[in-house]
């Protein structure tokens, strides 16, 4: 069963700019230090005004993803997307704070019984149906994350027929259904060949994994694995001790 991924709609120019411009940055070509062609140059490239470019430039310096130095020219500086590691992020929002335009594409869509293997993931009866996804998400022109997911059919019946047209299926199941726990495993890995071809980075590459289990009360919900490019994503914590304590 597949489901269409969310229509594309053409961009903006000053947003297309910006896309190509942080889509360079992102996937590492343009590494932390190079000097961005000059606003001249860039207008003459895409058959635009100086201030279409201009406009993309500030969005680009507001998201952190380059700095203007005074008669130096524009360059590239360190940015990255932050999850919070004890909340459950919308990836969307991820894409937003970086100044992206975002899409999402459903790979791969089916329902079927619960395997065996599947018990470590989502629950330990290994019983029951499940809805498994494969979903990738795009931050501009570029591979944001790729996201496997299962979704119990017995906790979320109403799941087994979403087309997962309008949203991706972690917003989808935020917005619909309560959940009372999770569990997050963060660690870091190599990127295997299929991971690599998707997120456009080399084999074995670096990434940050991020495995999530969530629960309504004793039912399981869902299991989510995000795989993020290393160099693109961090993780942020906030947290107060439960008394007061000196360091």
């Amino acid at each position: 069963m597949n489901a269409p991924s969310t229509p594309l709609v053409p961009a903006p120019l000053h947003q297309r700019i910006l896309d190509d411009i942080a889509g360079n940055i992102l996937s590492g070509r343009w590494p932390v230090g190079h000097r961005i062609p000059s606003e001249l140059e860039i207008a003459a490239d895409y058959g635009c005004a100086r201030m279409t470019v201009s406009k993309a430039m500030t969005q680009l310096v507001q998201r952190g993803l380059i700095e203007r130095r005074r008669r130096a020219g524009s360059f590239v500086t360190r940015a990255q997307s932050r999850s919070a590691v004890l909340d459950i992020p919308d990836i969307r929002t991820e894409v937003d704070s970086l100044g992206l335009s975002y899409r999402f594409e459903l790979l791969q869509s089916r329902c079927r019984r619960q395997l065996r293997a599947d018990a470590a993931l989502l629950a330990p009866t290994g019983a029951g149906q499940v809805r498994e996804l494969l979903v990738l998400h795009h931050a501009g022109a570029r591979p944001f994350c790729l996201e496997f997911r299962l979704i119990s059919l017995d906790a979320v019946p109403q799941a087994a027929d979403e087309a997962f047209a309008a949203e991706a299926p972690g917003a989808w199941l935020v917005q619909r259904v309560p959940w009372s726990s999770a569990e997050h495993r963060i660690q870091a890995t190599g990127a295997d060949a299929r991971t690599a071809q998707l997120l456009q980075v080399a084999p074995q590459a670096p990434c940050l994994q991020i495995e999530r289990r969530t629960w309504c009360s004793a039912q399981a919900v869902t299991f989510a694995r995000l795989v993020y490019a290393g160099h693109t994503h961090q993780l942020v914590a906030r947290f107060s001790p439960a008394t007061t304590t000196r360091l």
